[in-house]
């Protein structure tokens, strides 16, 4: 399967440091792709490059991600243990660790974007009004 249209690219993320396989860091740098475009409103989509913000943005939404999916994997975190007849509980993921996701991934955007603009000087994190 091709991902076209990368924000960064495998070798990029391995420079990085990044050390997921190609396969999960391709769908994890899609996922991270469409937070940054929802964020900036498809902006950066047509740019034949992206700036080194951009890169960094997509490397730690990915390390956030991935390790947000790796919780799920375990559904949840250990809220108890005990060890002489071996039993783990585990927490159950709410609404509300979904919002704090999603509020995280945002922070991680506006932190390396508020301050990128586009050649015409359209911030990348534009909404829209400008003063009333």
């Amino acid at each position: 399967m091709e991902f076209e249209g990368q924000y960064l690219t495998y070798d990029e993320y391995e420079e990085l440091g990044g050390d997921l396989p190609e396969m999960p860091f391709n769908l994890l740098e899609f996922e991270a792709r469409q937070e940054i475009d929802k964020y900036t409103f498809g902006r950066l989509k047509e740019l034949a490059t992206q700036v080194n913000d951009v890169k960094i943005c997509v490397y730690k939404i990915i390390s956030y991600i991935n390790n947000y999916n790796q919780l799920l994997s375990t559904n949840g975190a250990i809220t108890s243990e005990n060890t002489d007849g071996y039993s783990v509980s585990y927490s159950k993921m709410s609404s509300s660790d979904t919002d704090t996701k999603n509020n995280v991934i945002k922070d991680i955007v506006k932190t390396y974007l508020i301050d990128c603009k586009l050649d015409d000087g359209t911030p990348y994190l534009y909404c829209g009004v400008d003063k009333w």
